[in-house]
Formats: structure tokens, sequence, C-alpha cells
């Protein structure tokens, strides 16, 4: 059996790791990660391909006869990816170009969410800085501005003055570039309460949810400093309860599938809500993703328990609802470690160590896993494992409770070294102070 993951980032590494942990269970398989990355090429059976290129990769796939394919990023999707793979008779793992619009157009989301009911802040969308600004002195601060297409997780400031809001305004709303359609914003409400990841898989028709999640979007400890795309993850998320899980499914989740069925284009993969928890209990949808988050997937992936293989394989064929899903009862926390200068000017090039020093287990019995983002060869022979990008490793652990992963997790970390390592030191505390 062969597969292929698309991407190169810690969630694919996750992903491409459970396909190939899930395979040994049945046919021994070879899974391949376009482009991939340093780390995937150091696992048995993890392949990295070189290519980006939609026809090359359809070519890939029909020359390896690729069993399936499960698409990792949101830039792959928004190319349609999906739709070309279809076109060529070839199975894949995602929604199509059409139906990612969720993602990649904020504004998209926010009517979309408006024509069907589902719960989010008050929004105007602008494509002029004058009527932003306005609108801004209109409804004071704090107020949350956002990119409305693709910005890599960082797109979105929360500005507590209107300085910083204005600031965000002009630096989103700037001169247009040639050939490229002008640029809209989203400005929205600032919802207070408790964010939330809950992440689902979905045949267009039948949901399964996968197991909760709570990622840490700020730079520093305290959550302090800018946005990122995620600086660490926990599972599960300790507030949501039996309840609130209902509430969602029915209020978010099945009003979302339905929603886009109802208006011609089945939703099939990953659909992440972001979400807050407002102190009422209230819900209050932030953004969609088309795709598993990052690191959530790293921590949920970690805590699966059946076969990934095969709940992919019930999500094409159209019957997810004849499967559930089993969790490892332990609790899983992730840790990313940041390139000097992320997330504005990430260096790259520092070379990484201790990753050849950490314990040689069994995958069976390991009670962690390094997944790598932004890393690549290099140094003098080019045989170095050096940084390449803004996010370069996430440490995932597991433990009994939240504080022994939490534990397990930075004592993992502590063995890595790279120059200007940014890493927080509190990833977990909102689950450890629950329990308490």
């Amino acid at each position: 059996m062969k597969l292929l993951v698309i991407g190169g980032g810690a969630r694919e590494h996750a992903l491409a790791w459970k396909l190939l942990d899930s395979s040994r269970r049945r046919l021994p398989a070879t899974v391949f990660v376009a482009p991939g990355n340093a780390g995937i090429e150091l696992e048995k059976d993890l392949k990295n391909v070189p290519i980006t290129a939609v026809p090359d990769l359809i070519e890939f796939a029909r020359k390896e006869s690729i069993a399936f394919t499960v698409v990792g990023p949101e830039a792959p999707l928004a190319e349609g990816i999906v739709d070309a793979f279809r076109f060529a008779g070839l199975k894949i793992f995602g929604p199509t170009q059409k139906a990612a619009q969720l993602e990649t157009s904020k504004d998209f989301a926010k009517a979309f969410m408006g024509r069907h009911g589902i719960p989010t802040a008050d929004y105007a969308t602008f494509s002029s800085a004058t009527k932003a600004h306005r609108y801004v002195d209109k409804k004071g601060v704090p107020i949350v501005i956002k990119a409305d297409g693709l910005a890599a997780g960082k797109g979105v400031v929360v500005a507590a003055t209107l300085e910083e809001a204005h600031a965000a305004v002009d630096k989103m709303l700037g001169e247009k570039q040639s050939g490229k359609a002008a640029p809209k914003i989203v400005i929205e409400e600032f919802v207070e309460g408790e964010e939330i990841s809950f992440i689902v898989m979905t045949d267009g028709r039948h949901v399964l949810p996968l197991a909760s999640s709570q990622d840490h979007k700020r730079l520093k400890d305290g959550d302090e400093g800018p946005n990122t795309g995620g600086m660490g993850a926990y599972s599960p998320a300790s507030s949501i309860t039996p309840t609130l899980h209902g509430k969602i499914m029915r209020e978010v989740i099945q009003r979302a599938i339905s929603g886009m069925e109802k208006e011609g284009e089945r939703y099939i993969g990953f659909l992440y809500a972001g979400l807050m928890i407002t102190p009422g209990g209230g819900i209050k949808v932030l953004e969609f993703n088309c795709r598993m988050g990052d690191p959530e997937a790293e921590v949920i992936l970690l805590r699966l328990k059946s076969n990934f293989i095969t709940l992919i394989e019930h999500a094409l064929s159209g019957n997810l609802d004849k499967i559930e899903a089993e969790w490892d009862r332990r609790p899983a926390l992730a840790v990313v470690m940041a390139a000097n200068g992320y997330p504005d000017s990430p260096r790259k090039g520092d070379a990484i160590e201790g990753l050849s020093a950490l314990p040689a287990t069994l995958p069976a019995e390991r009670d962690y896993h390094v997944f790598h983002a932004g890393t690549a060869r290099g140094g003098e022979n080019g045989e170095e494992i050096v940084t390449a990008g803004g996010r370069v490793l996430c440490v995932a652990a597991l433990g009994d409770n939240f504080r022994m992963a939490q534990r397990r997790a930075y004592e993992i970390a502590e063995q890595i070294h790279f120059d200007g390592c940014q890493m927080r030191r509190d990833i977990g505390y909102r689950a450890i102070n629950h329990r308490k």
C-alpha cells in the first residue's frame, strides 16, 4: 500500500507518522510526503517527494498507484488540488476549492455563518481603508482586525488600542499589488472567553468528531506577545463538557456541513472550528479552517488508538457513520520550538543539536514524538539538520495527567538546542489550573 500526504510541516509529519503506524496493523505501507522536511526522511518508510505543482503530484500519484492522498495545509486546498485529483480519478481527502472558502475567505465564512444560523461575532467587511478607520473609531477597542485571505495563521490582530487597530488596517489594506484583487479585511467585535479547537472528519453528510484540543496562539508565556500559528496545544480540552460538546455539534458543525450541501457543495475532509466559549457558556465561531490544526493535530493523533487509514477510507466511501474513533485515555501536550525572529522574520540556517541523543525506544513504547516543521538539510557538509522556517519542531508527549504530559514534553524539548530558540514554558497551564 502506498499513501501520499501533501505538505511539509509538523502537521504533515504527524499525519504521515500516524498513517504509517496504522499500516503496521494491516499491510505494510510506504507513506510519501510532498515536499516533506528533514525530520520526515529520518523515519523508516516515510519518504519525502520534492514536488509541489499539482500536475506533477497527479502524475506521481498515478505512477506510484497511490491508494489515497491526504491534504495537510490550506494553500493546496485554495489552489484546487482536490478538484484536480478528483477530475483525474484519484482518491483524495480534503474539501474542494469552493468548499475551502470557509478558510480562504473570512468574508465568505462570515456570510456563510449568517446564512445558516451559526453563532459568530458581529462584523463588517472593508476594502476601503478610510471606511475601515471610521468603523474602528465608531466601535472602539478592543477590536479584532482580520485579513480576508490566507495568512498562515498570522493574519489576525487583536487590537487593545486605537493606534494598534489603525496600524493593522493600514498594513492589511496596503496598496493593491499588480495583477491582484484589492485586499479586504474583516473587522469584528472582540469576544471574551476561553478559546478552544474543535476538529471533525466528515464525508459530506456524516460527522466523526475528533478528540477535543486547545492551542496557545500567543508567542510568550501568559498569552502575551503577538499572535502566531500556534506555540503549543493539549488534548483533551478541559473546558468541553458533554453538554457543550453536543451544543457545538448541533449549532456549529452540523449546520456547517448541511449548509454546504444545501449550497451544492458537499464538504469532505477535516473541518476545524476555532471557538470562543463565553463566560455564560455561549459559543462564538472565531474561524473555520479546512484542515487539521497545527499543533492540534500533533496531540490529537498522538492520542488516536483507532486505525487512521480505516477512518479515512470510511470517509472517502461516504459511510463515516459506520465507525467510531477510540482514544488513549491519557492527555497529550505539545510544545512548539520556534526560530529566532518568529513570527515576523524567522531566521534560517541555525544547526539543531540533540535530536540524535533522544531515547531510542520503539514507536509502540514511546510516550512522545518529535515532529519536524521548519527543518532542512544544511551546514558545511549538507548533512546537518538546520532551521528552515518559523516553527521548527513540535515536541508532543503523553502523560497520566496534564502535569505529567507537560513535564515529559519539556523534558524532551530541553534536550534539543538551536540558537535563538523561542519556546513557551507554560503550555497547558489552563488545563492544569482547571484540574486544580
